[in-house]
């Protein structure tokens, strides 16, 4: 008998006395095995400790088995070598990972460039050496309209992170404008009269999602654009923090900051405390992600917690469908939490006039 290590489809073909083609189906759970032999498929494998490989996998219909997810390359390496790490990548793959693990696939993730003269070139490069059933396209590549439309040419679906319609490819999205509207009342309801939000980039389309919802509540709350600001803060710590200065030492500094992601409210946290403001008693604090790491901070932050792993489970899941003949469409909506913590509290008392 062969060794493990060197088991092959040819030795599970011989002990089932089957041919190829048939171990090779019921590996892929394709149609038209009995019910017998795929038992007795299956129970050679076990037997011989067979670890079925791509090119093995590929003679049942030419798949490749692989999910193509991409993501921004300058952000993400960018957040690699400051040593920030990248908690949306560490969720993309745990929800990709194990929802492809379940289907019998392989997720493969790329760094493409957001430059429109550059990530179409990119994107064909990579599905060229890769043949993959599907790919995810996350924020902000997912906002490209060039990207959908290649995939489309050359027969592979597409997922799109963060966009709704649906129509013509799989978007997978959470309400943005519905959750910065949600804590910004909240905020407003504590007694907040003056808000500020930290966006992100306008490169990203949540981002501003995120600023009309933002809007909207300070509309519906009668308070009116003049009770809210809003500075960019590039989603990076340290332009976070230049902004959230400049509007904390103003004076009429607000008392509520909404952040667009947990570093920029981190940023926050840290301005706080090097101008004297206590939190959440003279400044109220509140962000988008939660992060593991707004757990530990101090106080522990309160946040929108976005479905990450999730939306990229629910979108190699409907890629791998669309690969076996479901529709390359349709529209997934996944609800975000808010999560209050200790951040936020009631609006600080307003400060009385000295008399002479």
């Amino acid at each position: 008998m062969a060794s493990r290590a060197s088991v092959t489809i040819e030795h599970v073909a011989q002990a089932a006395g089957v041919s190829r083609q048939t171990v090779s189906r019921v590996i892929n759970k394709g149609p038209n095995v009995k019910p017998e032999v795929r038992e007795r498929v299956e129970a050679a494998i076990a037997a011989l400790g067979y670890v079925p490989n791509l090119s093995a996998r590929r003679m049942g219909g030419g798949k490749s088995y692989l999910i193509l997810a991409v993501n921004d390359r300058q952000r993400t390496i960018e957040n690699w070598r400051a040593g920030r790490g990248n908690d949306w990548v560490d969720q993309m793959l745990h929800g990709g990972i194990t929802e492809c693990e379940k289907h019998g696939y392989h997720l493969i993730f790329e760094l493409i460039d957001t430059d429109p003269a550059t990530a179409p070139r990119q994107l064909s490069n990579a599905i060229a050496a890769l043949r993959p059933d599907g790919v995810i396209l996350t924020p902000p590549h997912s906002d490209n309209e060039e990207l959908p439309v290649l995939l489309a040419e050359r027969g592979i679906p597409c997922a799109r992170i963060g966009r709704r319609p649906g129509t013509q490819f799989i978007d997978v999205f959470m309400d943005e404008e519905e959750a910065a509207a949600e804590i910004t009342a909240r905020l407003i309801a504590l007694g907040h009269m003056r808000l500020a939000f930290i966006a992100g980039s306008p490169e990203y389309g949540n981002s501003t999602k995120r600023l009309a919802g933002f809007s909207r509540a300070l509309a519906a709350s009668g308070l009116g654009e003049a009770a809210g600001c809003v500075a960019k803060g590039n989603f990076r710590f340290a332009d976070a923090a230049q902004e959230i200065e400049r509007l904390l030492t103003r004076a009429d500094p607000p008392t509520a900051l909404i952040a667009e992601n947990d570093e920029m409210a981190f940023a926050a946290m840290h301005v706080a405390d090097r101008l004297g403001l206590e939190v959440p008693q003279q400044l109220s604090i509140a962000s988008f992600e939660d992060t593991p790491g707004v757990r530990f901070s101090v106080p522990p932050l309160t946040a929108i917690r976005q479905p990450t792993a999730e939306m990229i489970a629910a979108a190699c899941s409907q890629l791998i469908a669309a690969s076996a003949g479901g529709p390359a469409h349709g529209s997934i909506k996944l609800p975000y939490r808010l999560v209050e913590r200790a951040t936020t509290g009631p609006a600080p008392a307003p400060a009385k006039r000295k008399t002479g």
